[in-house]
């Protein structure tokens, strides 16, 4: 043929490529050798030219490895054919990803139609296509291959030499584990195959030190979110074994729903989990008939107590036509007479288990970690079968304590639920929760660091108030000084109405010395309130300037301020912790605090108790975004002065919608 190309060429048609060029004229060519002639493809410039004489070679070589290892005789020519392919790829001068790529598929696809190799032949063949690896990730069929090895052979030197760095490649490269599935479970299969090594967790433990880095910040943002993809998921596949495992019997999760048989769905109803135990089962047969009787739902390791009581019943009404997921703590409410259920993982399954857990705590001591491992946990992103199981909850309560004892916001505020309705590490750890396995003590905990930050002080005395004042009162008698204070806070905000039980109250702060000394202390408080708030004295008031918070303090325990209406602290040097005098003067709508060290904890306090406040000055205060959006709940406030302050664009914004 001659002329312009007018058909297509196969690469499969070309026998040979050649350079073509002419020293008196600057034309750049290729001449492509094929059955019954030969085709002159002409570039713009050398480089083209080139580019398309290396990717042309390539496709030919390319070709021709997959007509040959698609039909493999033998295994020792199969694994010389790789290694050349692999040498072919790492030389070419090309670069595209495609190129890596290519040879890892026709290995990856050559594994997966040949399932009877032997352990040696894995070896050699991992061996030789690791160069590739080591900027590339492996195929699916390829991570599949690499996962039976790392269970079949998990002390095999490839683990260790081969394995790692593709692992450490994934773990800080790899964007979305739901795109790559494979992906994942190789790097979980890898784990447990070092913790199946002589030194166990060490070997864990110093893999995950080599992904944080030697420094105090780890230097690669998506190790963290990939690593706890895989200890969530691989917790999961725990409990779903166990789940599957069972015939003819309903899963945990449609029994946590308040189904029986699976025949035979009942509306949603609230459960009491009991152990295993003939005597209890026998035990609530006998019950007078004056109560109606349970029905209990018995599977393998597990009974199941539906209660059918006036209660229960209203609840159920109360739901009616809310598809929503009933609350967990109420699906999960522990009977008096027991503390868990028995749930009997495999031996594989335990394993996992407890090595995914462990690395978990490992994370959590790591404090450039710790703010985003709470933020990944707080939605509770584990099975609600793993939060039943006494071993697990156990285990993890190491993290939560972790969270409970940074004093950084972020952190422990991530104890909390993520939303209104729905349950928090708080609720789950707190006594009368699934996961609660002492006598407060983490509770105590959780509740002293939250106090310490939480801006809504109030709404939080109100949840605890009506949530938790049984433990509350138990740990106070007990000496526990930070419930003695929260209990003294409920009495001096007035978050407890009927008068019987602010009379217990009493009665539990006077029952040990440090209540009785802290009570005492807030009955001296509750007399200055009075003669403070008492009508009479100015409706202005200015502080000299350089006065400090004590200087405040002295002048308002001086006399009566019931009237004072107008207050102006502008160049002195009072803090945040003059908020807990402001808050005491009923009468206050304007507040000057220009060029105040006021701050962020202040405000919170200033917004929740002064609520017919209607002029604020913060100009040239230290104030952020984090304070000043709480004054979102300050409906009377009329003017905000927020000049020279730390005030970002999108706050200001959000507080122009409220305010």
């Amino acid at each position: 043929p001659t002329g312009y190309m007018e058909n297509s060429i196969s690469y499969s048609a070309i026998e040979d490529v050649q350079l073509l060029s002419w020293e008196n004229a600057p034309k750049y060519c290729l001449q492509l050798t094929i059955p019954g002639g030969t085709v002159l493809l002409q570039a713009a410039n050398s480089y083209l030219r080139d580019q398309w004489f290396h990717s042309l070679q390539w496709k030919k070589k390319i070709y021709k490895y997959k007509k040959v290892l698609s039909n493999p005789s033998r295994w020792e020519v199969v694994l010389k054919e790789i290694r050349t392919l692999v040498d072919m790829a790492l030389t070419s001068p090309l670069q595209d990803d495609s190129i890596h790529q290519a040879p890892l598929e026709i290995v990856s696809k050559l594994l997966s139609e040949n399932n009877n190799l032997t352990t040696q032949d894995h070896e050699s063949i991992i061996v030789a296509i690791a160069p590739l690896l080591e900027n590339n990730h492996p195929p699916p069929d390829l991570c599949e291959f690499f996962c039976k090895h790392c269970r079949e052979r998990p002390r095999s030197m490839v683990v260790i030499e081969v394995f790692t760095p593709v692992v450490q490649r994934i773990l800080k490269h790899n964007m979305d584990f739901g795109k790559c599935p494979r992906l994942r479970l190789f790097t979980q299969e890898y784990i447990l195959a070092l913790n199946e090594l002589n030194a166990g967790m060490e070997v864990v433990k110093k893999f995950i030190h080599s992904m944080h880095g030697p420094t105090g910040q780890c230097p690669h943002p998506r190790v963290l979110p990939n690593l706890v993809a895989v200890c969530l998921a691989a917790i999961y596949s725990c409990y779903e074994e166990f789940i599957n495992s069972r015939d003819n019997s309903p899963s945990l999760k449609e029994i946590r729903n308040g189904c029986q048989q699976q025949c035979d769905r009942k509306p949603n109803l609230p459960l009491r989990l009991l152990h295993t135990s003939p005597d209890l089962v026998s035990q609530e047969a006998t019950l007078t008939e004056s109560r109606l009787k349970p029905v209990i739902v018995t599977s393998n390791e597990i009974h199941v107590e539906v209660e059918r009581n006036n209660t229960a019943n209203q609840k159920m009404t109360a739901n009616v036509g809310n598809d929503s997921e009933p609350n967990l703590i109420d699906c999960l409410m522990v009977s008096p007479t027991c503390s868990t259920i028995s749930i009997e993982l495999s031996a594989q399954a335990d394993r996992i288990l407890g090595c995914y857990v462990e690395i978990l705590k490992m994370l959590s001591d790591y404090d450039d970690w710790r703010p985003a491992l709470a933020s990944l946990l707080q939605p509770i992103p584990f099975p609600k079968e793993a939060l039943a199981h006494e071993k697990f909850t156990k285990e993890l309560k190491y993290v939560i304590q972790r969270f409970a004892e940074d004093p950084r916001q972020e952190v422990h505020s991530c104890l909390l639920s993520v939303r209104a309705g729905k349950d928090g590490w708080f609720q789950l750890y707190s006594p009368g929760g699934v996961a609660c396995d002492d006598d407060g003590e983490l509770f105590a905990s959780m509740v002293h660091i939250l106090m310490g930050s939480c801006y809504k002080t109030k709404k939080f005395l109100l949840s605890l108030a009506e949530n938790k004042l049984g433990p509350c009162m138990l740990l106070a008698l007990r000496g526990n000084q930070t419930m003695v204070e929260i209990l003294c806070l409920m009495l001096e905000y007035n978050i407890i109405d009927n008068n019987d039980t602010q009379l217990q109250i009493i009665s539990t702060l006077e029952s040990t010395d440090v209540g009785k000394r802290m009570y005492e202390q807030l009955c001296d408080r509750q007399r200055e309130l009075k003669e403070l708030q008492r009508k009479g004295g100015p409706t202005r008031l200015t502080l000299p300037s350089k006065s400090t918070d004590a200087d405040l303090a002295r002048l308002l325990s001086s006399g009566s301020f019931g009237n004072l209406e107008n207050l102006s602290l502008a160049f002195t040097n009072v803090t945040s912790a003059c908020a807990e005098h402001l808050i005491k003067l009923p009468s206050l709508k304007q507040l000057n605090l220009w060029s105040t060290q006021f701050g962020d904890a202040g405000l919170r306090l200033l917004s929740e108790h002064l609520t017919m406040l209607q002029v604020l000055n913060l100009c040239e205060t230290p104030v952020t975004d984090a304070g000043l959006l709480a004054l979102s709940s300050m409906k009377s406030l009329c003017s905000l002065n927020m000049n020279s302050t730390k005030l970002s664009a999108d706050t200001y914004e959000d507080l122009k919608v409220f305010l």
